[in-house]
């Protein structure tokens, strides 16, 4: 199937199953799909995807990989440009390197070092903007302006969302059947919705850091909402975007459990779980899904994944936090 490119502004480009399906023959003929292990949580067996254990260690090169093979030679030529804290900015960098485009990725200069580093390291040029301070999709439109490069967003992106919905066809695969449920950290709603097209009998359940949670509380009340400006400081740096998108809110409206948030504490009890249980090294914004199972914020049944979406961590406080008792 071949799809006619469409500015990614054009309100009628939207993501589709058949997408999603194409995304996952296009990403099967390059990686091996990412194992789903047992575990047992309060007595009920159920499952994770270890998207940890991707080239970038994040699910997030599905989506850039599906996105810039399918730019034209031109398109190529004049390179992209993503805005991510860390992992959106090594899957777009791997794509980019494989494939030989030149990559711009805005990221905030708090992010973890670890990040920022990997991502150079595969090629990309780094361009850091103050997180709070500046508008990192401002910083982004002047780079495309100067250069004409294609925006590959994070999340509201037609390609992205479909390219991270094929860890959903992964998983039908692989357990037989659609799950019952599929539990995913959230930060603007790009793998929910993918999963979501990709899962269509599957509920989804999308997990957010507290006082982060934009989607959640866009789904609870039919319209986009922004953070509060005095939002509260969180581990999950990966999960920390200002605001969902319209694209997104679409897909997952009437599709997606709102109102599932996580503490920092309960997101680090869920990496020493994954640290010590399977053997696993799981970032905070990686560990949410995870988190909010372990506390009963979800149901679970033998049918239910929940995604690990990430394991890039700052070492440092990686070993603080396992070293810490339960």
């Amino acid at each position: 199937m071949r799809y006619e490119r469409k500015m990614i502004l054009d309100p009628n480009m939207m993501p589709t199953r058949e997408g999603v399906l194409r995304a996952a023959c296009k990403i099967a003929e390059i990686l091996p799909p990412t194992p789903l292990l047992p575990i047992k949580i309060g007595g009920v067996s159920c499952w994770v995807k270890a998207e940890v254990l991707q080239p970038v260690g994040a699910f997030k090169i599905r989506g850039g990989w599906h996105r810039l093979s399918d730019l034209g030679a031109e398109e190529r030529a004049r390179g992209v440009v993503a805005v991510s804290s860390g992992n959106h900015a090594q899957g777009v960098a791997w794509a980019a390197q494989r494939l030989g485009i030149p990559a711009t990725i805005v990221m905030p200069r708090n992010a973890p070092e670890v990040k920022i580093a990997a991502t150079r390291a595969l090629g990309a040029e780094v361009v850091l903007y103050e997180r709070p301070g500046e508008d990192r999709d401002e910083v982004a439109a002047r780079l495309i302006a100067l250069s004409g490069a294609t925006l590959v967003h994070a999340f509201a992106d037609a390609w992205v969302i479909e390219g991270q919905g094929s860890a959903g066809i992964e998983i039908a695969a692989q357990l037989g059947c659609e799950p019952s449920r599929v539990v995913a950290p959230c930060g603007g709603g790009g793998l929910a919705a993918g999963l979501a097209l990709a899962c269509p009998q599957s509920a989804i359940v999308p997990v957010e850091p507290e006082g982060w949670d934009m989607v959640g509380q866009s789904l609870a009340k039919g319209e986009i909402v922004r953070v509060a400006s005095d939002a509260p400081a969180t581990i999950c740096d990966a999960l920390q975007p200002p605001a969902t998108r319209p694209i997104n809110l679409a897909v997952l409206s009437g599709r997606a459990d709102p109102g599932v948030t996580v503490s920092d504490e309960e997101v680090r009890a869920a990496q020493r779980f994954a640290f010590s249980r399977l053997h696993l090294v799981v970032e905070p914004g990686g560990a949410a899904a995870l988190a909010a199972a372990l506390a009963g914020k979800v149901a679970l049944d033998a049918q239910t994944v929940i995604m690990l979406t990430g394991g890039n961590v700052d070492p440092a406080q990686y070993a603080q936090t396992i070293a810490t008792s339960n």
